[in-house]
């Protein structure tokens, strides 16, 4: 068990980089994407020289290896998230990819016209869009429950909606990407089956800094990205409650995801196979095993609690700086946090923060009408993760207060 933060850094090369001199780049867009540990790394490179043939299609020993470490990664995933069986979990290229399969093949199966299709009014683009152009192929309707002025859920509303009867599938964010706050997803999913919806979580954040226990929170369709969980880019997952994955069609054909195929007609391949048409990104899928082996290396409940200090002490400062806003200030806070300030475009402040050493978001976030909800058209946004401190976090305080002087 890794419990020393110090221990915890030293497995990623990148925080041993110096910058400037002495001085370490600070990294705190760990919500974009993270930085890698030497296990990722390591592995990325033993298994393109050693392991690298397509997956699934042959006999061959090294076919056989690769299918073997792509399975893995799957199967860690499964872990993770206490899903039933493997084969309720697809792979995917990441969280767009997911919720873009899911709106297809869910959307083609259940949705018609007149039905509605509920979100809140905080997502992410990529839990936006896709189901406005399901939306537009089929003519349901896209409703949304709201978000108050302290960015937490209005599920007294959501519930409304839902009473209505028309409701056939919900998404909904775990943790916004915005906001930073640990939504009520377990609420959330009583409510929309209490009404015969379905629910779709995106866990893009959660599952970093909260994780999800399927059979607990039993929402029938959750969704994330590797690379945000330490593994490589190009890598996603769509869980999905074995019962209703089976109910569903594809939505991409080709190779690998068939049974038989003749010139007039194809059978298709089980769960999950089905929705993995082509060749996988399996080196990447295989970096899932390390990247959750090491997370669940870690003492978690003792990386949680700094998280916690480090969030709460940046509230406190964040707080104190005058003309400074936190955009969602209300219930739970992972260690994500927007804010703007006064007489300082975002931008502005971003850039000199990274002359100064630290890495921060600004802009919209892939999350434009809800800023434009809270009057905005971009903020900055710093994230943590694991391997970040309190000195870090003091250090770009103390940043931030000679940014805002040269600005204001």
């Amino acid at each position: 068990m890794i419990q020393d933060i110090d221990q915890i850094r030293s497995h990623f090369p990148y925080l041993q980089c110096a910058r400037g001199g002495d001085r370490q780049l600070i990294y705190f867009d760990n919500a974009a994407t993270t930085q890698k540990p030497r296990a990722v790394i390591d592995a990325t490179s033993r298994w393109l020289q050693e392991a690298n043939a397509n997956v699934h299609r042959a006999i061959y020993g090294l076919a056989a290896s690769a299918t073997e470490h792509y399975e893995a990664g799957r199967e860690a995933v499964r872990g993770l998230i206490n899903a039933a069986s493997k084969d309720e979990i697809v792979l995917t290229s990441g969280t767009t990819a997911s919720i873009n399969l899911l709106a297809n093949i869910y959307g083609q199966k259940y949705i018609r016209p007149g039905d509605e299709i509920l979100l809140s009014e905080g997502e992410h683009h990529s839990n936006i869009v896709p189901w406005q152009m399901l939306c537009a192929r089929t003519g349901a309707r896209l409703r949304y429950f709201p978000v108050g002025e302290d960015g937490q859920w209005d599920l007294g509303a959501a519930e409304r909606i839902l009473a209505e009867g028309k409701v056939k599938i919900v998404s909904a964010a775990h943790i916004s990407n915005v906001l930073g706050i640990v939504n009520p997803v377990g609420e959330l999913t009583v409510l929309a089956h209490r009404y015969g919806a379905v629910i779709h979580l995106d866990g893009a954040q959660g599952i970093v800094h909260e994780g999800i226990d399927v059979q607990e929170t039993p929402c029938d369709f959750y969704s994330f990205s590797g690379h945000k969980l330490y593994a490589l880019t190009g890598t996603g997952v769509l869980y999905g409650r074995r019962s209703l994955l089976e109910t569903l069609p594809p939505w991409m054909g080709g190779g690998e995801m068939v049974d038989t195929v003749t010139y007039e007609r194809t059978t298709y391949a089980p769960v999950p196979l089905r929705f993995e048409a082509g060749t996988p990104n399996f080196i990447a899928a295989a970096t899932l095993k390390p990247a959750i082996d090491f997370v669940t290396s870690v003492d978690v409940p003792q990386v949680r609690e700094n998280e916690k200090r480090m969030t709460d002490y940046l509230m406190r400062e964040l707080n104190a700086v005058d003309g400074l806003r936190i955009i969602g200030s209300g219930g739970k806070k992972a260690p994500l946090i927007s804010f703007t300030v006064e007489g300082a475009h975002h931008s502005d402040i971003a850039t000199l923060l990274d002359k100064m050493g630290v890495a921060v978001r600004s802009g919209q976030m892939c999350s434009e009408p809800l800023l434009a909800k809270f009057g905005l058209t971009g903020a900055v946004r710093v994230s943590l993760a694991a391997y970040n401190t309190m000195q870090e976090c003091e250090a770009f305080m103390g940043a931030l207060r000679k940014v805002l002087a040269m600005l204001r």
